[in-house]
C-alpha cells in the first residue's frame, strides 16, 4: 500500500476546481492565458487550436493540456460541425517530478493521446462534472473534485504508461459518446414527455445541434427522437384510459398535447381505435 501512495498522495492532488463548463464552439475565440491549468477535451466535432504559436488539430477524444501562462485560441473550421468540448480550469496539483499546477505531456504538443478505453472514461468523468455542476445537490463540489481527481489519475498513468491499453477490445469511443448522449436523451424524453418538446429544444439541452441528435438517434433506436416521444405518450395515455383516470381532454394535456382532436388522430392511428372506443372496449371487457 505504501508504494501506491508514494506514487501521489493527498497534498499532490487535491485539485481546487475554478471553473468548468460544456462549450460549444461556435464563435471566435481570443488568444488567451490562465493563471491555472486548463484541460479541454473534445466530446464532439473537430476544429483546431493555436498554442504558443503552433496549430494543432483536433477532434473528438482529443485532449488538450494548457499550463498556466501558456497563450491559446480554439479555432473553427468547419461551421457546420464545430467542436462541443469539456473545458475545467484546477490548481493545487503536484503529480510526480512535474513542477507544481504543471501538467507535462511528452514532447512539445499540447495534446495527450489516450487509450480508446482512457477516452470513455474521461468523457465519462466531464458528464458527470458537467452534471454535478448544473444540479443544486449537497455536496456537488465535492463530487466534482472526485471526478477531477479521477480524471487526473487517468492523465498521470497515460503519460507514465501504466495503465494497459485496450484499444482492441469493447466499443470504440465514438460508439460510446453516442451511446452515451441517446441515453441522456432517452431519460430526458421518457421524464418529460408530458411538457411541450421539440427537437430544437433537446439540441439546445445536449449542446448539440439537430441534425446530428436526429442521427445518432436514429443509429441507435431506429426511429427519430420526435416518433419515439409520440409512442412515450401514446403508451402512457393508453395506460391512464385502461386505469379510468380523467376525461379524454385531461388524458390529452397529461401527456403533452393542448389539442384533443390532434391526440385522438395519433391515437387512433397508433392503436387503430380513437381513446373514447378505447376506453368504452376496456369498460366492456370489465363488464
Amino acid at each position: 500500500m505504501a508504494e501506491i501512495y508514494s506514487d501521489i498522495s493527498y497534498q499532490d492532488l487535491h485539485p481546487t476546481i475554478w471553473y468548468a463548463s460544456r462549450v460549444h464552439d461556435s464563435r471566435f475565440a481570443h488568444y488567451h492565458s490562465h493563471k491555472c491549468i486548463e484541460i479541454a477535451f473534445v466530446l464532439a466535432g473537430k476544429g483546431q487550436y493555436f498554442v504558443d504559436g503552433r496549430t494543432y488539430d483536433v477532434k473528438q477524444g482529443d485532449l488538450l493540456v494548457c499550463n498556466p501562462g501558456v497563450m491559446h485560441q480554439s479555432i473553427i473550421t468547419d461551421p457546420n460541425d464545430p467542436t462541443l468540448e469539456f473545458v475545467c480550469g484546477f490548481s493545487d496539483i503536484h503529480l510526480h517530478d512535474m513542477p507544481e499546477n504543471t501538467i507535462v505531456a511528452p514532447g512539445t504538443s499540447p495534446l495527450l493521446t489516450l487509450s480508446s478505453e482512457n477516452k470513455r472514461e474521461v468523457s465519462r468523468c466531464c458528464y458527470e462534472i458537467i452534471e454535478e455542476y448544473n444540479s443544486s445537490e449537497p455536496g456537488r463540489y465535492y463530487m466534482i473534485q472526485a471526478q477531477m481527481m479521477r480524471m487526473l489519475v487517468i492523465i498521470f498513468r497515460t503519460l507514465y504508461g501504466n495503465r494497459k491499453s485496450s484499444d482492441t477490445e469493447g466499443m470504440n469511443f465514438e460508439s460510446y459518446s453516442k451511446g452515451y448522449v441517446v441515453k441522456n436523451i432517452l431519460e430526458y424524453l421518457n421524464e418529460n414527455y408530458s411538457q411541450h418538446i421539440s427537437l430544437d429544444q433537446i439540441a439546445k439541452n445536449m449542446y448539440l445541434s439537430p441534425v446530428y441528435i436526429s442521427k445518432i438517434f436514429k443509429e441507435k433506436t431506429g426511429d427519430s427522437p420526435i416518433n419515439y416521444l409520440i409512442n412515450v405518450r401514446l403508451e402512457k395515455a393508453k395506460d391512464m384510459l385502461e386505469d379510468g383516470r380523467g376525461s379524454i381532454r385531461s388524458i390529452s394535456a397529461m401527456v403533452g398535447y393542448d389539442d384533443v382532436y390532434h391526440f385522438s388522430k395519433l391515437f387512433k392511428k397508433h392503436f387503430g381505435v380513437s381513446p373514447m372506443h378505447y376506453r368504452k372496449k376496456i369498460m366492456d371487457e370489465d363488464d
